[in-house]
């Protein structure tokens, strides 16, 4: 008697045949990139199966790459690798320039932010993906358990417990501070105020990435300092070589770098580069000042370590806030500062002084209680869907030329398009539309990027963002045919 081949035998089961199922209603997109799936339980009342029988068909499906488990959540579909080229090695200027930002073009934004039906342009997370209620309930109980904490001015170095938690945390990534050594400031960008205070005098030159983050341009401006570029790359961020290059003459004085999912490339620096980094601009005596903004916000494995993990001599400033991750109406950030630590406490008595303890207090308990795990857990399945469905909606959309790289974690990323788009242009048309965007050009003191932009996954994706892409792409098209000649 003949033998049945196994993968004969294997293609007649009923595990086999439901994964097939499932395979075809992802490739069809009737189930889409992170899209949840029925629970096993769920699925096996659904299909009248058995709960083994189910187990089988999702690691089946797994073992093609066709969806991912998530720690305590389910199973998802998993995003596909983008279609489109990645961006490359970025090449900015290699001297440094003076930092003017347009001062017309953030008031005049700000005047149509009532007529944006459609927001990718402001990194803001919609209020439903915070925790409102919960932090509600929990100030109204702290207020009410010390009601004197409305009337203290607290202390410059902040809330003992908050740091204390804050401390805590960082073990999770091999962080070796204790809470002394933390001092909390109104929000991140405090923190980087008071670190470039304490470090620079106008006219000195700081090392930042190529593109970097308009806010930080527009503080280096304020500050009246000079900006120096350094090449990135979209996927491991700053390059190395570039940065030691560039800091040979002595002329930089400090660096501000966004290792962990840098705004807007979006980039994640590997560890060994972290460890060189941090390396080299000690040995040069250079500050960094590092902000972990976005570092809590990694989609997969474990939460990537600051450079600050690698800091032997107290050179590195790690900046990190919880104003995007859970409360931005707080305000409430915080700075580790090494060796500047006594400089900066000086300038936060100068500048602010101390954050409101109510809402110290509040951020303290609820780290305390285990409720920002679980909320941050949410929080990276929401942004790693809404990235998903933007970069597939871009891939059906936009030109056959246009480069993205699908970022890690967080939840912006840089698009560059084909040369004759003028994005600035682009914008103003868009406007009309009611969508938003930023432009490239507002990433970098020499006005480069004119053809690239950043997109924000900033709420729950919809049809309405599906159309918007979909219109944006055809303004795109637009433009690029009436470059031709």
């Amino acid at each position: 008697m003949t033998e049945v081949p196994v993968a004969r035998r294997k293609a007649d089961t009923l595990y086999f045949q439901l994964a097939g199922e499932i395979a075809h209603a992802i490739a069809t997109g009737v189930l889409q990139a992170g899209e949840k799936l029925p629970s096993i339980r769920k699925l096996s009342s659904q299909r009248q199966v058995s709960l083994s029988t189910v187990m089988e068909a999702y690691r089946e499906l797994e073992d093609r790459a066709l969806i991912e488990v998530r720690p305590q959540s389910g199973f998802y579909v998993r995003s596909k690798p983008t279609a489109l080229f990645s961006p490359e090695l970025t090449q900015p200027p290699q001297s440094p320039s003076d930092v003017v930002i347009d001062p017309m073009w953030l008031p005049a934004t700000l005047a149509r932010l009532h007529d944006i039906k459609i927001d990718f342009g402001f990194a803001i997370l919609a209020p439903a993906l915070f925790p409102n209620q919960q932090l509600q309930r929990l100030l109204a109980q702290v207020t009410r358990q010390d009601p004197d904490l409305i009337a203290d001015y607290g202390r410059p170095a902040g809330d003992v417990e908050l740091r204390r938690q804050i401390a805590r945390r960082s073990l999770n990534w091999g962080g070796q501070f204790e809470a002394d050594e933390i001092l909390i400031t109104q929000g991140a960008i405090e923190a980087l105020n008071l670190c470039l205070r304490a470090v620079t005098q106008p006219g000195d030159v700081v090392a930042i990435e190529s593109p970097a983050y308009f806010g930080l341009l527009q503080i280096l401006e304020s500050f009246q300092l000079k900006a120096l570029e350094i090449p990135t790359h979209p996927q491991t961020g700053i390059s190395i070589e570039a940065l030691e290059f560039a800091t040979r003459n002595g002329e930089v004085k400090a660096c501000v770098l966004l290792p962990n999912f840098s705004n807007p490339l979006g980039s994640l620096m590997p560890d060994e580069n972290k460890k060189r980094l941090v390396e080299l601009l000690a040995e040069r005596h250079i500050p960094l000042i590092e902000d972990d903004l976005y570092g809590e916000f990694y989609y997969k494995g474990e939460r990537p370590r600051p450079a600050k993990a690698f800091d032997k001599e107290g050179n590195v400033m790690l900046i990190s806030s919880f104003t995007k991750t859970v409360a931005p109406g707080f305000r409430i950030g915080w700075v580790v500062a090494g060796k500047h630590h006594q400089k900066i406490e000086q300038l936060k008595f100068i500048n602010t002084f101390s954050n409101a303890m109510p809402l110290q207090r509040t951020i303290a308990r609820f780290l305390e209680s285990g409720g920002y795990d679980h909320h941050l857990r949410r929080l990276r399945r929401a942004c790693h869907e809404q990235v998903g469905h933007a970069v597939t909606a871009i891939e059906r959309s936009f030109p056959a030329d246009t480069r993205l790289y699908v970022p890690q974690g967080g939840y912006v990323f840089w698009v560059e398009l084909n040369a004759a788009v003028n994005t600035l242009l682009l914008l103003q048309q868009a406007l009309k539309e009611g969508i938003s965007f930023t432009p490239g050009s507002l990433f970098s003191p020499s006005h480069s990027y004119g053809h690239c932009l950043r997109i924000c996954c900033n709420e729950t994706w919809s049809d309405r963002h599906e159309r918007a892409i979909e219109r944006l792409g055809e303004l795109i098209q637009q433009q690029i045919g009436r470059a031709l000649p």
